[in-house]
């Protein structure tokens, strides 16, 4: 689950929530962009800046191809979005090299950890 004191960055037009602004580790009033699944966009900046990379990126981290590491295994699934939101992430499995099948979903709670990676 999110952390409450991570502020929300809706979309001016419809209301559309684009990401969080996580407070910085050790920085106070610094902020760090992450999705709506607690993943970083950028690095520490202050509230403004934090907004305009979220504002920038908008929504198209979701089309994005991601990288799953799941325990016991070495390389990474490659996968993608197919359900994100503040409580949960679900990926898809779009790797023919995974031994599982393709389209085999994977929950993940959220705040996101390491296991999950852009590109």
């Amino acid at each position: 689950m999110i952390p409450q004191n991570w502020i929300e960055a809706r979309r001016d037009e419809d209301g559309e929530l684009l990401g969080f602004l996580r407070p910085a580790d050790d920085e106070i009033g610094r902020f760090v962009p992450v999705t709506v699944f607690g993943y970083a966009l950028g690095g520490p900046g202050d509230e403004d800046d934090g907004r305009r990379v979220l504002e920038a990126i908008g929504l198209s981290y979701l089309a994005d191809r991601w990288s799953l590491s799941r325990p016991g295994r070495t390389d990474p699934i490659a996968v993608q979005i197919v359900e994100a939101g503040p409580q949960r992430v679900v990926v898809k499995n779009v790797d023919f090299g995974f031994e599982g099948d393709i389209g085999t979903t994977f929950r993940l709670d959220t705040p996101v950890d390491g296991s999950l990676r852009r590109g």
